[in-house]
């Protein structure tokens, strides 16, 4: 079966190569102009895309909420706060009177979304945390006093055009960072919910990819706070493109088709042809229908191999007995987050959280030990440096399997899987060896999250953070979205007492006195 074949037919493929100059590229044939016909078109959004959307906001505020007192949260609001606006929008933790430039909200909300690497996932040819476009969105829609319904649109655009740029275009080999789709999404989604016209859209998108383009390294060696960064610095930068095309400014074109451009120099090259699917003119916007939370807080290849170490435990019993663990997985697990990365770093029990996170190792010792994980405990430097968490993660390596590999990119959702299988070898010569392909939460796992979870989790998350009351005040704002009527979406922040935002910040620059 072809590619053709397994994409609805309410969806068209947008074939995408390099042009020379003095080729001729019609505009209306430019992937950005596709993009931008997508987001103009004034579609229904159906009744379980707005579940969703609902359920994504929350699942947002709660990680969000759990963050607020981290330093990188702590530092992306502080530099917010220097820049208030009298209408502008909401901070997280703030109250609503506090009211800053839009883009500046992205900024903060975003980095506070992203900090424990905790929401939702799409993965495909790239990978993406589609939720990172909610907070650039909703800041918009907050500044420029639009309806519940305006956000519903917008953000299912920006859903549906991440998840198929992610479909399309693999960034990561050649270590281009995901943020890259992000940046044409949120201009996207931000244009949507201003009803703006199919040209402005299209500028942005290309203005918005132009500055949004980063390497991998945010995410190799070392791997720094700018991991959380990353993301809100997209949303903002979509912003700001928006509002310059608005303006009557125009961007790099063809942004993606350019002989200089996306395609020819940063991708495969001249000869590279890709194709990116959308949806056909008139046709719901579904993408956000195809993408998982996280139960737990770590990378979400991650996710079933927590689940897996959660089940196999009891049937290995006494872990001093293990030899060795070899986890057979996907190339982007064995080279992203396993031994095939060949970064030290990620066996080093002094290394940052965001290292661990991305370290299966690491992290399928402790669900082992631990029987599961926690967002804030799995990572604390006591427990990294356990002697016989160290002792039991260094028994423990990856090999990429092309099977699992094949079910990685496989388009048949039935056939998709994130997981791996996972051989113990007992000092005695028994192995024990156990598989799973997707997370228990996952829409076709074992437990797939719905509503009630995502509650549970904004509760689990927020509490001691939000005060009882105003975490029901936020959950029925958000579950009446389509309600909300201008100048109400406020309501979709909360705030917190001030001795929950975490010690005071040095000041930088924007503060200085």
């Amino acid at each position: 079966m072809t590619i053709h074949d397994k994409i609805s037919a309410a969806t068209v493929l947008h074939d995408l190569r390099s042009y020379k100059s003095a080729e001729h590229l019609p505009r209306e044939d430019q992937l950005a102009w596709k993009i931008a016909e997508v987001a103009a078109d004034p579609v229904e959004v159906l009744p379980e895309v707005t579940e969703m959307i609902v359920n994504r906001i929350i699942d947002n505020a709660a990680v969000a909420a759990a963050s607020l007192a981290r330093r990188p949260v702590a530092s992306a609001r502080a530099q917010a706060l220097c820049h208030p606006y009298q209408r502008g929008a909401t901070v997280f933790g703030m109250s609503d009177a506090t009211r800053v430039s839009p883009e500046w909200a992205a900024w903060a909300n975003g980095t506070a979304v992203r900090e424990l690497d905790f929401h939702d996932t799409f993965l495909a040819a790239d990978y993406s945390h589609p939720g990172d476009n909610i907070p650039p969105l909703l800041a918009v829609a907050q500044h420029c006093v639009l309806s519940g319904r305006d956000l519903i649109r917008g953000l299912a655009t920006g859903y549906e055009i991440q998840v198929n740029l992610v479909k399309g275009i693999c960034l990561h080999e050649h270590k281009i960072d995901h943020i890259a789709h992000l940046g044409p999404s949120a201009a996207a989604g931000i244009g949507t919910a201003l009803k703006l016209p199919t040209e402005v859209i299209y500028q942005a998108i290309q203005q918005a990819l132009h500055v949004t383009t980063t390497t991998r390294q945010s995410r190799k060696g070392e791997i720094s706070s700018w991991k959380a960064f990353a993301p809100a610095f997209a949303g903002k930068m979509a912003i700001e493109a928006v509002d310059r095309v608005m303006r009557g400014e125009g961007a790099p074109s063809p942004a993606w088709e350019g002989e200089d451009g996306f395609i020819a120099w940063l991708l495969s090259g001249p000869e590279a042809r890709y194709q990116v699917p959308l949806p056909a003119k008139g046709q719901a916007k579904r993408a956000i229908l195809d993408t998982y939370t996280k139960e737990h807080s770590a990378e979400y290849q991650s996710q079933a191999l927590i689940d897996l170490a959660r089940r196999m435990g009891p049937r290995i019993g006494d872990l001093s007995q293990i030899d060795s663990i070899i986890i057979h997985t996907s190339h982007h697990t064995h080279y992203v987050i396993g031994t095939g990365a060949k970064d030290p770093q990620k066996m080093d029990p002094k290394a940052s959280r965001e290292t661990l996170d991305h370290s299966i190792m690491y992290i399928f010792a402790v669900a082992l030990e631990d029987g599961g994980w926690h967002h804030e405990k799995s990572y604390a430097p006591e427990r990294a440096n356990r002697p016989e968490t160290v002792a039991l993660w260094h028994k423990i390596s990856t090999v990429e399997d092309g099977e699992w590999t094949r079910r990685y990119h496989a388009r048949d959702p039935k056939e998709k899987a994130f997981g791996g299988r996972v051989e113990v070898r007992l000092k005695d010569g028994r192995v024990i060896s156990d598989e799973l392909a997707l997370a228990d939460a996952h829409p076709d796992g074992a437990r797939p999250f719905v509503r009630a979870n995502y509650v549970q989790k904004f509760l689990t998350l927020s509490e001691g953070i939000i005060t009882p009351e105003e975490q029901r005040r936020f959950l029925n704002a958000a579950e009446n979205l389509s309600d909300l009527g201008r100048g109400d979406l406020g309501q979709l922040n909360f705030t917190v007492s001030p001795d929950r935002l975490g010690a005071p910040r040095p000041t930088g620059i924007f503060d200085w006195s």
